[in-house]
């Protein structure tokens, strides 16, 4: 369901700039220097309303994060939430407003150690299987961006989504170290944090599925 536009929704963006880097018009030679101390960098793609981000880097204090959204009007929430810790926010977060085909465009090679990848469009029509952010081309940008031995977070609800990812990264010869169809009820739920969708779905006793994909 498309998201009502938000009410001043650009002005509400301009208000969290500090935490927004700016959508670049070439490649972000140092993605690094939008935050105040060098760290590891990991990237999440489609950030939602952004629990996911702000439970990770408030968890991950030694790691620098950039939370991806499409959607300016998700982006605008997500930032808002980040925006409203001030007493508690880590200065390890950061957003950006941008589509993940251009992702080889925003960033040099070798930018990230991880990907993460939640609740993505499953894309269900037929035909539209290319537009899934775990299709075979989607893999060989996130492989030009991820250091060498970088891994792939990926959780989702959707038992099709998932079949059809593993297969994807099998046929992009990609090791997946572990894969489960219910996360929370694995080995593998350790200091795992949760999205908006990942609550809503857990609450109403949905199974997640998730993978560790190493590159």
């Amino acid at each position: 369901m498309r998201m009502r536009r938000k009410k001043h929704g650009s002005e509400r963006i301009a208000a969290c700039a500090s935490l927004l880097i700016p959508l670049p018009e070439s490649i972000l030679e140092n993605p690094g220097a939008y935050f105040p101390v060098e760290r590891p960098l990991h990237l999440e793609i489609g950030c939602g309303k952004g629990a996911f981000a702000c439970g990770m880097a408030a968890q991950n204090p030694d790691v620098n994060f950039i939370a991806m959204e499409r959607v300016s009007d998700v982006a605008c929430l997500a930032l808002e939430k980040a925006k409203s810790r001030e007493d508690e926010r880590p200065d390890n977060l950061r957003f950006l407003i941008g589509d993940a085909r251009g992702l080889t465009e925003m960033f040099p090679p070798k930018t990230f150690e991880c990907i993460y990848l939640n609740f993505s469009d499953p894309w269900p029509k037929s035909g539209y299987h290319k537009r899934r952010l775990t299709y075979r081309a989607f893999l060989e940008q996130y492989r030009l961006l991820l250091k060498d031995g970088g891994i792939l977070r990926f959780k989702t609800d959707n038992a099709d989504l998932f079949a059809f990812s593993l297969e994807e990264f099998a046929a992009a010869n990609l090791t997946v170290e572990w894969q489960t169809d219910d996360l929370h009820n694995s080995p593998y739920a350790q200091g795992n944090v949760m999205t908006e969708y990942e609550s809503n779905f857990t609450a109403k006793g949905m199974p997640i599925h998730a993978a560790l994909v190493r590159f």
